[in-house]
């Protein structure tokens, strides 16, 4: 193979869910087999790295110009916002929208503590979420969170620092967990688990 290949080869294998026999896969598909895609690729990415950037409410994706986008669910005045979900990660997010069980809106930590893997405080989103809570945003913040030592961890961080709320009482935080298995996060179960955990979700303390 070429040096232009196996370059891009190692750019597509550093993609999640992607090993050598897959980014080797798609590279011939985009430049042998269906060359004429390849253009088209190349535009969205470069339109998406443009414009998509983190919403400046709650850590989702948004479009729009300068810092203060906000994403479609924050923007929507039919959702309930003050109830606040809490994920580790977008795609947790995407599948608790696809369950159709949620109507509030959320707030993407970007990861979990972890300090084995060097993951503190300051390497996730945590200063907007208590900013919110101290504005009196959230009266319930819903913690979304896998159910592991480092899910259990950041919930314990959260409740621990939650500032007193402006002219409100304490907010109300819940922990999900009702069908979901042990070491298990969002993103993998299924909408029928989803809407029994956030169904069941329990006062978290």
């Amino acid at each position: 193979m070429t040096p232009a290949f196996e370059k891009l080869q190692r750019q597509l294998k550093q993609l999640p869910g992607l090993g050598f026999r897959s980014a080797e896969r798609i590279a011939l598909h985009l430049l042998v087999e269906k060359p004429e895609q390849l253009p088209g690729l190349v535009g969205a990415l470069e339109e998406a790295s443009r414009s998509v950037r983190r919403c400046a409410r709650c850590g989702n994706l948004a479009e729009g110009n300068g810092d203060a986008a906000l994403c479609p669910i924050c923007a929507d005045d039919r959702r309930d916002h003050s109830v606040v979900c809490v994920v580790e990660h977008v795609p947790d997010l995407v599948a608790m929208e696809r369950s159709g069980a949620y109507r509030g809106v959320y707030h993407v930590l970007y990861g979990k503590l972890s300090p084995i893997s060097g993951v503190g405080p300051e390497q996730l989103n945590f200063a907007p979420l208590l900013e919110r809570v101290k504005n009196g945003e959230a009266r319930e913040l819903i913690l979304a969170l896998s159910n592991d030592v480092e899910g259990e961890a950041t919930c314990h961080y959260i409740t621990q620092h939650l500032p007193a709320t402006d002219g409100a009482e304490t907010v109300k935080t819940t922990r999900i967990g009702f069908g979901l298995p042990s070491g298990g996060g969002v993103l993998y179960a299924d909408s029928i688990t989803l809407k029994s955990a956030l169904e069941g979700r329990r006062e978290y303390l």
